[in-house]
């Protein structure tokens, strides 16, 4: 399954992924108006004119954010106060429902924010950044530290079951409370001194870790003024690694670094040198002792979140993360985990004793290394199942894959349909802009997609929010997919690889769970769900992109329009299980690394970031030299600066739900508008407005079952256990 991050704002109290930090966004400690340099000239003044709400992109200059996202916490912590402060006795509406309200200015400035420093940052914005990150952290303990304010909610929660609120206002009273005490709000006056630096240090060492990131994955690139060494790219292909060196003012030819350990060019180049070279400039982006060398700040946060879990009773950080996740506890996903390990490396086993067997074939001389697997595990796929990746682009053109796949799966399943905006400003030229409109044409959110890759965003793949929906405040969806694509040539047409095509899918699933958003409180609504089942609606979505009907939609020559010979596509149907053990492997050493990171006891010293690397893995039983983590500690950016820290296993328990989701739809006629209908309005549409276990389970009528998604995976249910 394709990994990607979600990157989210949203207004008033409520949950803020601030650039992957899940932050809370409010305060009602006294502040002074920071409004020096804001005022009406300030895109961010007033409310957006715009369709939907949609940020006056072409008005905004880097200059802005800073004051607007300052003044819009000043604001805020005014309207907290009064909130605070009111004399009356705290009900669900001067309580809750008032701080639902709160934050408008916060919000539309960090939205616009936290989606251009993703997609286009320059110094500029690093810089207020970098500034900004301890303050937002400071804004978030100055409301779930307030003793005061704490007690008006606790007052409500205590009596909650006698207010005869709507099912969704008792969520919000439960959520909240959760919360607070979530975040510290029980504590001493002491330990909340105690956690506030930590949380500023923390947020402060984060937002240093993927600017190092971003530079060294950048910096890292395969650089070359040898063509020769290319060998095995096709014309396309080198004439992007031309263009990629001439933007870089080099001589040559440049292969950009993607944020995962192994690298898409690796299943073509034929020199082994190259390869080596490629994998290794990967492997070490963040580990070369300058200023973009990443472990010292890994060492010491993962000292800080210990000391964290530790203050707030649990023991260990991820005992604290789990709480509120579908998951519960580190020991549960563990448990999940580690029964699933036996049968991926297996797997991977096997399929290294196949490619092991190309090489001597070919008197190679030599045993496979990480940078051989792509290369060859290419051509036992060819000759396993006689299929070429360069056989399949030719059907897979970017533009048409959202037209007739993408965006007809939406239509077939839900009834959506697609028009697309010029009118509406975006952050950069390569950024479309679509209105999804309802079956009855009734408009439902804003969709902006940001596909090719550029140096300056951040790596991998993601969904944002721009505008939330929310009943109460009147408001409709306005969300962002990003990637990063290979850019086509100018006038060429851009032939993306049947993985891409899946990452297409799996953001738009992303995007699907924040348009169908119909909440009344915007801190329930859409994707503001716990991590391991915000992964379901995207990967439940790549299902889609192989369902015949969807497929023979999209899967069409681009030159001719004819669809794919039906013999190559059921190639690629027959080939899903292919090097699932080598995948399957690289995920869960990532998610296990995770975890083994995020389980230190407090009091440990400062870790030595590749022995502590080396001794997690194999402790967990990853001894494969040929199939390294999905993320290296140094690059992993889900877990130190993404919002994924004890948190990566998301992506393998959601998969659990998505693969038996799916198999209920092949179990109750497939793809119909009557199976969208219900998943959606009994899942997708709920936000967090209810359990979320009883909620899946309500709809698929048990509890979730783990053996679709080991048939998917090509693993017998015997061999997990």
């Amino acid at each position: 399954m394709h990994l990607c991050g979600m990157k989210s704002v949203v207004s008033g109290v409520r949950t803020v992924l601030v650039a992957g930090v899940i932050m809370m966004s409010s305060s009602v400690v006294s502040a002074q108006s920071t409004d020096a340099g804001f005022g009406p000239g300030n895109p961010f003044y007033a409310p957006s004119a715009l369709p939907f709400q949609a940020p006056p992109f072409d008005r905004i200059h880097d200059s802005d954010y800073q004051p607007a996202i300052e003044e819009g916490m000043a604001e805020e912590l005014k309207e907290m106060r009064a909130i605070a402060d009111n004399p009356a006795a705290p009900t669900f509406e001067n309580t809750f429902v008032a701080m639902e309200k709160t934050g408008a200015l916060f919000q539309r400035a960090y939205a616009a924010f936290n989606a251009v420093t993703g997609a286009n940052t320059n110094p500029v914005l690093e810089k207020i950044q970098q500034e900004e990150a301890p303050k937002l952290a400071a804004h978030s303990d100055a409301i779930f530290l307030d003793a005061k304010l704490f007690h008006r909610v606790a007052a409500v929660y205590e009596k909650r079951e006698s207010l005869k609120l709507s099912p969704e206002g008792l969520r919000l009273v439960e959520y909240y409370y959760q919360r607070f005490v979530h975040a510290g709000a029980n504590l001493s006056d002491a330990d909340k001194e105690k956690l506030k630096k930590i949380n500023e240090e923390e947020s402060t060492l984060s937002n240093g870790f993927r600017s190092k990131v971003l530079a060294a994955t950048k910096d890292a690139a395969y650089a070359t003024t040898d063509k020769g060494t290319l060998a095995g790219l096709t014309e396309a292909e080198i004439g992007g690694a031309e263009r990629a060196a001439k933007q870089r003012k080099k001589e040559g030819w440049v292969l950009p670094l993607q944020n995962t350990t192994q690298q898409p060019y690796l299943s073509s180049l034929s020199v082994r040198g190259t390869r080596q070279a490629l994998f290794e400039d990967s492997w070490t982006r963040a580990e070369r002792g300058d200023a973009n060398d990443t472990r010292e700040t890994i060492a010491r946060l993962a000292q800080l979140r210990a000391e964290k879990g530790k203050l707030l009773g649990f023991d260990s950080y991820a005992g604290w993360k789990l709480e509120d996740q579908m998951a519960k506890t580190p020991e549960n996903a563990l448990k999940f985990m580690d029964a699933l390990v036996g049968a991926a490396t297996a797997n991977a086993a096997g399929e290294a004793k196949d490619i092991q067997a190309v090489i001597d074939s070919q008197k190679g001389g030599f045993s496979v290394e990480p940078w051989d697997w792509e290369f060859y595990s290419e051509q036992v796929r060819k000759a396993k199942y006689d299929l070429d990746e360069a056989q399949v682009r030719p059907y897979f053109e970017m533009n048409h894959v959202l037209q007739n796949g993408v965006f007809y799966a939406a239509n077939q399943l839900y009834g959506l349909t697609f028009k697309e905006r010029k009118d509406i400003p975006v952050w950069h030229p390569d950024v479309r802009v679509y209105e999804v409109m309802e079956a009855d044409g009734k408009p439902l959110a804003l969709w902006y997609c940001d596909y090719y890759k550029r140096d300056n965003k951040n790596g991998g793949a993601w969904m944002g929010s721009l505008v939330r929906q929310s009943k109460l405040l009147g408001t409709l969806p306005v969300v962002y997919n990003v990637a990063n694509l290979p850019r086509p040539a100018e006038g060429e047409p851009a032939l993306i690889s049947f993985r891409d095509v899946i990452t297409m899918f799996h953001e738009f699933g992303h995007a699907l769970h924040g348009m169908f958003a119909a909440s009344e409180y915007p801190v329930l609504s859409g994707t503001s769900v716990a991590r391991d089942f915000v992964e379901f609606p995207s990967q439940f979505n790549e299902h889609w992109a192989t369902y015949p009907a969807i497929f023979h939609h999209y899967a069409r020559d681009y030159k001719t329009g004819a669809p794919m010979p039906a013999e190559l596509a059921a190639k690629i149907k027959k080939a899903e299980d292919f090097n699932q053990g080598y995948k399957l492997t690289e995920l869960l050493a990532a998610a296990e690394l995770d975890m083994q990171w995020h389980t230190l006891a407090v009091g440990k010293t400062l870790q030595k970031t590749d022995e502590f690397e080396k001794a997690a893995l194999e402790k967990k039983g990853f001894t494969l030299s040929y199939v390294p983590p999905r993320y290296r500690s140094s690059y992993f950016s889900h877990i130190w600066g993404g919002g994924y820290a004890a948190g990566y296993y998301a992506y393998l328990w959601a998969e659990m739900l998505d693969d038996d989701a799916f198999q209920w739809f092949q179990d109750h006629g497939g793809l119909t508008r009557a199976n969208g209908d219900r998943l959606r309005a009994m899942v997708l549409s709920r936000g967090n407005t209810e359990d979320l276990a009883k909620m899946y389970e309500a709809w698929l009528g048990s509890a979730p079952n783990i053996e679709p998604m080991l048939k998917y995976r090509g693993l017998a249910k015997t061999e997990a256990k």
